[in-house]
């Protein structure tokens, strides 16, 4: 009882507390800072405009959003949960009160029907918020979600479940929380109790048991802890982590799933993987989504590297821009992975209250593995093609040094851009250093668009003003190493608004590329107002941005191009684009959220 006023107490303070709203934020993988707003030039409209709202990623109609929790397909029906605020839009963590499970549904994955949310903080084991968790449907019929409690004002953390009240219901809108909640408690010896959240889907091990991983910070060393149980309702912890590493200390938002090198078919967890699968074990760190591959050993219920980073600098990323907290399911429907992921604001705090909305998810995605069992490789599912119009198509293009190739005809707003670049020579590469592995956003910042180089940069220029005075520049710059190519990605934002105050970082990331095989390097960029993600070489790169050029509430929009700045001329065999359609997100009827 003594909890719940606390909490209770907390959350009306909170509300009209102005010191919430001014926090800083640490910003992926960097030192930067979240910008506070500064008085603003005449010349520079209002943050408060509907041109910055996505017009096709998923976010609710207002209030705060932050990570997805518990995504599955059941029954002909993709769930959509997420952390979400209902009293505003601030992050409710910094308070740590009411965090709630919001609940969308969709049978496509693009268009949202928005529900009433799902769990909400009302026992003692959740009392002070909701946190992330997963979904796991037992033997195909019986969903499950398992999530993290808050239970009082210092942060403990336990693990909960709640069921569906009705399973006959096609949108699963009631659920209802076990009565012996928590199920798994904090009594860990060096366990840090205010480190201990964010339950894995879970899976099956060949004894018949299920599994689920937690995330932890057990004596310092972040730590995935497994978690035994016959009926998914009592767990006993087993002695030896699925995997912990001493690089890193609280590890949040795991993901573990299996995939086969090569396919990009999915593999049911709870089903039986086959022989050659691999394992893949997501952790979410410092704003920044890392993974890395390996083997599990059932016997000795652990997983096992491949390869082994001590420095977490090095070790791969699941898209370099913002992009935090990603969960992936399998999806029965069309035998495949999909992965998405929370996309935060880069304007101000005080932006996001005045805005009344904060946060997005970016498109749902399909993962799979490269052939040669090392890299993640990602696409944004198909059924996002569906909003395509007004196709443009342009094939043969030469790009001398100094070119600009304007793309028009489409909504540069609102667009799906999908481009071939071929370099017309490869030896004019520069020189790689490995240094530059460790800090690729300075190589980018350093090496930027307007850097002459030997074969780069080139790529796109979207959401330019008529002078380009704003612009975003997404492009690649080829380097030779000893005995393969090594391709620089940049997503550049410090010239993407005139409007002061925001967080405009060059975000980038390295791949290897057979150039002299594959002579092709594509690019795909998907344009949504203050989103854009781009895919670089069939998605073995991915980077998020958010972008809030003054440009965009102009009446004149923004203008696109395709360019080069390298000394080899690059052709393009072909340039496709199409403006895109708005989906329907939770769309608002008669001043609420459109319910079923």
């Amino acid at each position: 009882m003594f909890r719940l006023i606390d909490c209770r107490l907390a959350r009306l303070a909170c509300i009209f507390s102005t010191t919430i709203l001014l926090q800083s934020l640490a910003w992926p993988c960097s030192n930067g800072e979240r910008g506070f707003s500064y008085p603003q030039s005449p010349k520079v409209p209002s943050i408060v405009s509907e041109r910055y709202r996505t017009a096709y990623h998923f976010q609710p109609p207002r209030n705060w959003m932050n990570e997805i929790s518990g995504p599955m397909y059941y029954n002909g029906v993709y769930h959509e949960f997420y952390q979400y605020n209902p009293d505003g839009a601030f992050d409710p963590n910094d308070s740590l009160m009411n965090m709630v499970w919001g609940h969308s549904v969709s049978t496509d994955l693009i268009n949202w029907i928005g529900l009433e949310p799902a769990i909400k903080p009302d026992i003692p084991s959740d009392i002070c918020g909701c946190w992330t968790g997963s979904a796991t449907i037992l033997f195909g019929v019986q969903p499950v979600i398992i999530y993290t409690g808050l239970i009082d004002r210092k942060a403990n953390q336990v693990q909960n479940i709640a069921l569906p009240k009705n399973r006959s219901d096609p949108y699963l809108r009631e659920w209802a929380k076990v009565g012996s909640n928590p199920v798994i408690q904090h009594v860990i010896p060096g366990l840090n109790s205010s480190h201990f959240r964010d339950p894995t889907t879970g899976w099956i091990g060949p004894d018949g048991l299920w599994r689920i991983a937690v995330g932890a910070e057990v004596n310092g060393i972040g730590t995935a802890l497994l978690y035994k149980s016959e009926d998914f309702m009592s767990w006993t912890r087993i002695e030896r982590p699925l995997y912990s590493n001493n690089a890193l200390n609280m590890w949040e938002c795991l993901d573990f799933f299996a995939v086969v090198p090569g396919s990009n078919n999915g593999l049911d967890m709870s089903s039986e993987i086959p022989s050659g699968a691999k394992h893949v074990l997501k952790v979410s760190i410092n704003s920044c989504d890392m993974y890395i591959v390996g083997v599990y050993d059932l016997k000795r219920d652990e997983f096992v590297p491949d390869t082994v980073q001590d420095d977490n600098r090095l070790w791969t990323r699941i898209d370099y821009g913002t992009f935090y907290a990603s969960k992936s399911f399998f999806d029965s429907k069309h035998g495949r992975r999909v992965i998405w992921a929370w996309s935060n604001e880069t304007d101000s705090y005080s932006d996001d209250i005045a805005k009344g909305w904060a946060g997005i998810h970016s498109i749902p995605r399909t993962i799979w593995l490269d052939g040669d069992g090392k890299q993640l490789i990602q696409w944004p599912v198909e059924e996002i093609e569906s909003l395509r119009i007004n196709e443009i198509n342009h094939q043969g293009l030469e790009l001398k040094k100094g070119d600009l190739f304007e793309i028009k005809g489409i909504d540069t707003l609102q667009a799906d851009v999908e481009i071939d670049f071929e370099p017309t020579s490869i030896d004019d590469a520069e020189t790689f250093d490995p240094s530059w592995l460790f800090d690729p956003r300075k190589q980018c910042r350093e090496a930027d668009a307007s850097v002459h180089g030997g074969i780069g940069p080139f790529g796109l220029v979207i959401l330019a003003s008529d002078n380009m005075e704003e612009h975003t520049a997404v492009h690649f710059r080829v380097y030779k190493s000893e005995q393969k190519y090594i391709i620089l990605m940049c997503s550049d934002l410090r010239r993407s608004s005139l409007r002061p105050g925001l967080y405009t970082p060059a975000y980038g990331g390295f791949f290897e590329f057979d150039l002299e095989n594959e002579k092709r390097i594509s690019l795909r960029t998907l344009i949504d107002r203050s989103a854009v993600e781009s895919f670089g070489s069939g998605g073995r790169i991915c980077i998020t941005a958010r972008v809030y050029p003054v440009a965009l509430v102009d009446d004149d929009g923004a203008h696109m191009y395709a360019f080069n700045n390298g000394s080899t001329t690059v052709r393009v065999p072909q340039l496709r684009a199409w403006s895109m359609k708005r989906a329907q997100v939770n769309v608002m009827k008669g001043g609420s959220v459109i319910d079923a």
